[in-house]
């Protein structure tokens, strides 16, 4: 009988003492305005605040000329994806 690894990642966290949105962001393979806008969230979050994880993606840096269908198949996706209606390069997007 084989056993099979499920590695899911939780749906909310509580938040510890001295914990940055960037630092959550990152070890949950989120853009910190995803994350931001998932929680309301318009500076860190404060200790013991439950925050929601919405799921995540392939993070990717994104290059000159790149569009938003491009990237995400069209400019509805990429906006609800991203939490945002800009792109430009070097921004960090989900895929």
């Amino acid at each position: 009988m084989g056993y099979e690894l499920s590695l899911s990642r939780p749906r909310f966290l509580r938040v510890k003492r001295g914990m940055t949105l960037e630092e959550i962001a990152r070890t949950y393979v989120l853009p910190p305005r995803v994350l931001a806008a998932a929680n309301g969230l318009k500076q860190d979050p404060e200790e013991g605040q439950v925050l929601f994880l919405p799921s995540g993606g392939n993070l990717y840096r994104v290059r000159g000329g790149e569009t938003k269908p491009l990237l995400s198949g069209s400019e509805q996706n990429f906006e609800e994806k991203n939490c945002t209606k800009r792109l430009y390069p070097t921004q960090i997007v989900l895929l």
